[in-house]
């Protein structure tokens, strides 16, 4: 399929695995050029051997360290991209963590503002640095990425619970703000993908339970996610056809939505 992307450049936060890197591969395959940043620099640099393959002519990929967290990162980060590229077409923030979870009154200030340094702010910190790049040049493309959690919230992840409905509630409201200078806003959530997070999680569940991981994913299934009619975990290249159509030409029409990859996880209608 013709994205309509070729020419563009894309910046990928959290992409050295997972949803950032199988949509990376997408979009330099589709001939976006790409700048993959996570906050760690050997598993980039080894994710960004793995996209050269995936490349096009004229098309080009750099990894550059930053941290979400931090704002003078982000902002480095942004100049960078810049200066070399003339600035950002296209935005996907997939950088995040589970953050702090357990029972509700366990948790500390601290757990808070940890998760929501990092799942929230660092979702407000790339789009403040991005946007004014996507306004100078009239057309823009961002999408964030936020959570089944943030309709169908769990007991034990109440701080990524809000803050997955807070990302939700923030591309809203920039979708509001920016369309009128070309720069359309949206959100995808996935739900129980296969992905580093996920395997950290399965691997805990199977100690606690003292069986294998693939037994711990089957009773997450049909004690947790009871709702996922498809009864498997999600592929993160499922998940990244979304985000990249999202990031696509053909998406013109398109602003302030949200896109569920769930296997039907969220059980409303309307979430």
């Amino acid at each position: 399929m013709n994205l309509s992307i070729q020419g563009r450049t894309a910046v990928i936060t959290g992409g050295d695995s997972g949803i950032g890197l199988a949509t990376a591969k997408v979009l330099a395959s589709e001939g976006a050029t790409i700048i993959l940043t996570d906050k760690t620099q050997e598993p980039l640099d080894k994710a960004l051997q793995e996209l050269q393959k995936y490349t096009r002519q004229n098309s080009s990929i750099v990894a550059i360290r930053a941290d979400i967290t931090n704002n003078q990162e982000v902002q480095q980060l942004a100049g960078e991209v810049k200066k070399k590229y003339g600035g950002a077409d296209i935005l996907v923030n997939c950088a995040g963590a589970r953050g702090a979870a357990g029972n509700f009154l366990t948790l500390s200030d601290q757990d808070w503002y940890d998760t929501i340094d990092i799942d929230l702010m660092g979702a407000v910190r790339v789009c403040r640095a991005f946007i004014p790049q996507m306004q100078a040049k009239k057309w823009g493309r961002i999408v964030l990425i936020a959570s089944e959690n943030a309709f169908q919230p769990y007991e034990e992840e109440s701080p990524y619970n809000a803050c997955k409905a807070g990302i939700i509630n923030l591309a809203k409201c920039l979708s509001r703000a920016y369309a009128k200078e070309g720069v359309l806003i949206n959100t995808v959530s996935p739900a129980f993908i296969a992905t580093p997070m996920t395997d950290a999680m399965m691997e805990e569940l199977a100690q606690q339970r003292g069986t294998t991981v693939e037994e711990a994913v089957e009773w997450f299934l049909q004690n947790k996610r009871p709702h996922i009619e498809v009864h498997r975990r999600g592929n993160v290249e499922e998940v990244a056809a979304v985000i990249a159509f999202l990031c696509s030409g053909l998406s013109s029409y398109v602003n302030g939505s949200n896109y569920r990859v769930d296997g039907g996880s969220v059980e409303s209608a309307f979430g």
